[in-house]
């Protein structure tokens, strides 16, 4: 088959697609026949050699895809080959055909393409996992998502109206602030020109791509028995953390992840799964959240796919066709 590979760490020009070996379904294993995978933070660094794949699993970039199930491996009761589905991966996305975890596969949402639908697996267990599973987000409660306009954000924003939330949210430009607010976002922070702490008040739950730049600020913003869910580490890794103000508040923080989960187990992937085609693939269903794309390309441009996102000139998602 065909995959993107990376001859070395480097820029988006390392990217090339070449002929790769076949992978080969295990037991328990799914197949796929890759119709589509989509471009996240996480490949980029991985691209620069900065996030390797779990042990054991495909070195490929891509951490999501949609496709055909081509073949299953013994004990699979629940896929059949020919079914379209989606999935979460550990990695292999950028490829003709990937193998994953049965626990891992999802049916194509109701009334979405079978192209689209790779956009959404990573960010739907992502935000679920993080604002639902973990930090408790309600209905009446507010909720902050830093990076409104990215593909978790705009997938957020959406899930927490669903779910009767107020919704805030961070980004860097009035237009990008208005498409936040078109999908469903009460509170709107230009954050090169305002204090997101003063315009809030106060969230119950945080989620946040920063890290260290956005941790202190975070627990100011807190409301008492509020959640900081720490996702990424685009503003720094080392950070100071008032702790007096965290007991004050009785605050909690998370650092949290999806790539490096088991696959079975209290917090592994598949349950995170199955509550997303349980919860979130209802919400697509009936048109409360919907797949939110930038741009389709050919996976062969998939060094333009990242070029854009490195640029930020994405809102949402950047799928890869193959």
């Amino acid at each position: 088959m065909r995959a993107i590979t990376t001859r070395e760490p480097g820029g988006p020009d390392v990217l090339s697609w070449e002929e790769v070996r076949d992978p080969e379904p295990g037991p328990g294993d799914v197949l796929v026949e890759v119709a589509a995978t989509a471009v996240n933070r996480a490949d980029l660094l991985q691209r620069q050699g900065h996030y390797p794949p779990p042990k054991g699993t495909s070195d490929v970039l891509g951490l999501e895809c949609s496709g055909t199930v081509a073949a299953v491996g013994e004990g699979v009761r629940d896929w059949r080959v020919g079914d379209e589905v989606c999935a979460l991966l550990a990695g292999g996305g950028y490829a003709e055909r990937v193998v994953v975890p049965a626990a891992q596969v999802l049916p194509v949402p109701e009334g979405v393409d079978l192209v689209t639908a790779a956009s959404l697996p990573e960010v739907a267990c992502t935000v679920w996992s993080n604002v639902v599973m973990l930090a408790g987000l309600e209905a009446g409660g507010t909720l902050l998502v830093h990076g409104g306009a990215g593909g978790i954000g705009t997938h957020a924003i959406q899930v927490g109206k669903a779910l009767g939330a107020r919704v805030a949210v961070t980004a860097g430009s009035a237009e990008r602030l208005r498409r936040c607010a078109e999908l469903g976002a009460d509170v709107l922070v230009n954050y090169r020109e305002q204090d997101f702490v003063e315009v809030v008040g106060a969230a119950d739950v945080v989620l946040d791509n920063m890290g260290a730049a956005y941790l202190g600020r975070n627990v100011d913003v807190l409301a008492p028995d509020g959640h900081l869910v720490v996702i990424g580490m685009q503003g720094g890794v080392k950070g100071e953390l008032n702790i007096g103000k965290l007991l004050a508040k009785r605050g909690s923080v998370s650092g949290t992840g999806l790539r490096f989960r088991p696959v079975e187990g209290r917090n592994g992937k598949g349950r995170i799964v199955a509550e997303v085609r349980g919860h979130v693939w209802p919400m697509i269903a009936d048109g409360r959240v919907r797949p939110v794309v930038d741009r389709v390309l050919p996976i062969e441009r998939a060094a333009d796919g990242h070029r854009a996102l490195e640029e930020g000139d994405v809102f949402g998602k950047v799928v890869l066709k193959v």
